[in-house]
C-alpha cells in the first residue's frame, strides 16, 4: 500500500499541474478513464478550471456504456460531451486489420484533438495503463503520436493499483469488468458485420444477466467461443440448455467453453508471440 501511496502522490501533482487550465478527459466509463475523471476534477476545483469528459460512442460499444459514462460525469461534476462516430468506415477498419486498433486510436484521437482546439484545450488525458503496455496494443503508438498524455503510465499505475485506488476514492464503477471494443470478439482479417456485432453484445448481456463477472463471446465463422473466469467454468456448464436455446436462436450453430477460461485478447495470442 505504500507503493500505491507513492503513486498516488505522483499522479495527484501531475494533476495539480495539468489542470491549471482546462483539461479534456477521454472517457469511456471506465475504471481507468473514471480514476483519471475524479483525480481530474478534485484538482481542477482548486485550480478554478474546467474538465470535459469527451466520449466517443461507436457500433464498436454498447449503449449500456454510454448509459453509464452520463452517470459517472454528472456524479462527479465534469462537462460531458459525446461524439457519435461510425469508426468502421471512418476509421477502415471494416475487414478488421491487424493494426484495427492503431487505425481506430488515430480516427478517434484526431477528432478529440480538433474538438479539444475548439474548445482552447491544449491537454487531452486518456487511461493507457501499465499492464496495457505488456499485451499487443497498437494504438498506444497512435496516442504517442498526437501528444495524448497518459498520466498512468507515468506514474506506473498497474489495473490492480487502478482498482485499488478507485476502490479508497468510491468511484462507483471501481469494481466494473474491462470492456473493450466489440472488435476485440472477431479473428483479424473478418468482416465487421453490424448485425454480427449486436448478436455479441446480446450474447455477452445474456451471460452477464446470469450472474457472470469477465465474459467474452468470441465469434469463429458459425461457432461461439464463450469466455468466463476459470473458476466459473463448471456455473456456465450448468446453463447449458439455457446458453443452447438463447445462442442457437441467433443463427449459430455451434458453442464452445473456452477451458483456459477468460483471458483479455485471447484473439491476440498469435500476434503477441510475434
Amino acid at each position: 500500500m505504500e507503493n500505491l501511496e507513492n503513486k498516488r502522490k505522483k499522479i495527484i501533482d501531475l494533476f495539480s499541474q495539468y489542470t491549471r487550465e482546462d483539461t479534456m478527459i477521454a472517457f469511456s466509463g471506465g475504471v481507468d478513464s473514471s480514476l483519471l475523471l475524479k483525480l481530474a476534477c478534485e484538482q481542477a476545483t482548486k485550480n478554478g478550471t474546467k474538465v470535459y469528459a469527451y466520449t466517443i460512442h461507436t457500433m464498436l460499444h454498447p449503449m449500456e456504456e454510454l448509459e453509464i459514462t452520463e452517470r459517472i460525469t454528472k456524479e462527479m461534476g465534469a462537462i460531458h460531451r459525446v461524439i457519435q462516430v461510425d469508426e468502421l468506415a471512418e476509421a477502415g477498419i471494416e475487414n478488421n486489420p491487424e493494426n484495427r486498433c492503431y487505425l481506430c486510436k488515430k480516427c478517434m484521437f484526431g477528432k478529440l484533438k480538433e474538438e479539444a482546439k475548439a474548445q482552447g484545450i491544449s491537454r487531452i488525458i486518456e487511461g493507457t495503463n501499465l499492464d496495457d503496455t505488456k499485451e499487443y496494443r497498437p494504438g498506444i503508438a497512435a496516442l504517442k503520436e498526437l501528444g495524448i498524455t497518459s498520466p498512468l503510465l507515468l506514474a506506473e499505475f498497474t489495473k490492480a493499483d487502478v482498482r485499488a485506488l478507485a476502490t479508497k476514492l468510491g468511484i462507483s464503477v471501481s469494481n466494473r469488468p474491462s470492456s473493450p471494443c466489440m472488435a476485440t470478439r472477431f479473428p483479424y482479417n473478418t468482416l465487421l458485420d453490424r448485425e454480427q456485432l449486436k448478436k455479441v453484445e446480446q450474447i455477452e448481456q445474456h451471460i452477464k444477466n446470469l450472474g457472470f463477472y469477465n465474459v467474452r463471446a468470441r465469434i469463429h465463422d458459425s461457432l461461439v467461443r464463450i469466455e468466463v473466469d476459470e473458476r466459473e467454468i463448471e456455473k456456465l456448464v450448468n446453463e447449458k440448455k439455457n446458453l443452447i436455446c438463447f445462442i442457437k436462436q441467433l443463427g449459430f450453430y455451434y458453442i464452445s467453453i473456452d477451458l483456459e477460461g477468460f483471458r483479455s485478447g485471447s484473439q491476440d495470442i498469435k500476434m503477441n508471440r510475434e
